[in-house]
């Protein structure tokens, strides 16, 4: 059965740079949990969750962003919090999450309770390199996990002063394959926009496509739009190989350890003038990530420079990756994928 996710499910993003930031971000928060279906208690312990790492933000970083996104597993749904600045990490990660411990003399329960409340909780904060939070909170009762490091994360931002962005992603999970897109629409605002939302609708109705031949569904799909750039990867899980196309300007690789395999798109802009779609195809081992990313990120970063990274839950990887290279002048978008362990 597919089971398919999109930047139009709804990630909402918040400056946090004013205490009264607080407030807005716990709102938002509340109103995804009730959309959700949580119930009053566990609606609470989001906005929790929310004031505590907005909190966290202010006070040790004075600045940072939280994106809020509805997220569905195995027939639940649920809400997860990012959370992420560029403050000085933390030096004793462990000490930090124990309740009463504090370096802002505060009552030092903000840490502990974002871990105790989330069914699912990581963290990067190695010191000098910012901090980021990941945290899912599922509607019912869940069993708590300390971290998600398997499946994948996403983060799209539009450009300052817009309200849409013309970068989108998916994720399509089927029972032998996992189907991933990253798209940039020509330009910003509400036409990219449209032609980002074109391809995600193409793509979903056949995730399973290989990804050459898909580029040429969406490359009808996407005629009456001003066209995209666009990067499709289909990762067979039995056969542990990844297959890629891309036409236009998406960053592309695969990280096995130390290793770091570019995958190459050509020239051109789907739904205009395409002139070569090529399809590649790689090895993609357990515990391997893909990361795409649109032209809106840098192309000069090194997860090597990030220790422990790379372990992380794949949404923290591509929020360190977006608050630090995002260009500022356009929509950004990265997606990360871990090869699952298992076939």
């Amino acid at each position: 059965m597919e089971k398919i996710a999109s930047s139009f499910d709804g990630q909402q993003w918040i400056s946090i740079v004013h205490p009264s930031d607080i407030a807005t971000v716990r709102r938002y928060g509340q109103r995804m949990a009730q959309d959700a279906g949580f119930d009053d208690v566990r609606s609470g312990q989001v906005a929790i969750v929310i004031s505590e790492a907005a909190t966290n933000i202010l006070k040790h970083a004075g600045e940072g962003r939280i994106a809020l996104a509805p997220v569905f597993s195995g027939g639940r749904a649920g809400v997860e919090v990012l959370a992420f600045d560029k403050g000085p990490g933390i030096a004793n990660l462990g000490q930090a999450l124990r309740d009463g411990v504090s370096s802002a003399g505060t009552a030092g329960t903000g840490l502990g309770a974002m871990r105790r409340l989330a069914d699912e909780f990581d963290v990067y904060a190695h010191p000098g390199k910012g901090a980021a939070f990941c945290m899912r909170l599922w509607a019912g009762a869940a069993e708590p996990r300390p971290a998600a490091r398997a499946g994948s994360g996403a983060v799209c931002l539009p450009l300052g002063g817009e309200t849409e962005s013309g970068d989108a992603w998916l994720v399509a999970r089927q029972q032998h394959a996992i189907a991933l897109m990253v798209v940039d629409g020509l330009g910003h605002g509400p036409e990219a926009a449209k032609a980002a939302r074109a391809a995600v609708d193409a793509v979903a109705l056949q995730p399973g496509m290989r990804p050459a031949a898909q580029i040429e569904v969406c490359h009808a799909a996407l005629r009456p739009t001003r066209g995209a750039a666009q990067a499709l990867a289909l990762l067979d899980l039995p056969a542990r190989q990844l297959y890629f196309a891309g036409v236009g300007n998406i960053g592309a690789c695969v990280i096995d350890g130390d290793t770091r395999r570019q995958m190459m798109s050509h020239n051109g802009i789907v739904g205009h003038n395409m002139r070569k779609v090529q399809e590649f195809a790689l090895p993609c081992p357990p515990g391997a990530l893909v990361i795409l990313a649109s032209d809106g990120i840098g192309t000069q970063w090194d997860l090597a420079q990030y220790p422990g990274l790379a372990a992380c839950d794949p949404a923290i990887v591509a929020a360190v990756l977006l608050r630090d290279f995002a260009r500022g002048r356009d929509d950004a978008c990265v997606l990360v994928q871990r090869c699952p362990e298992e076939r």
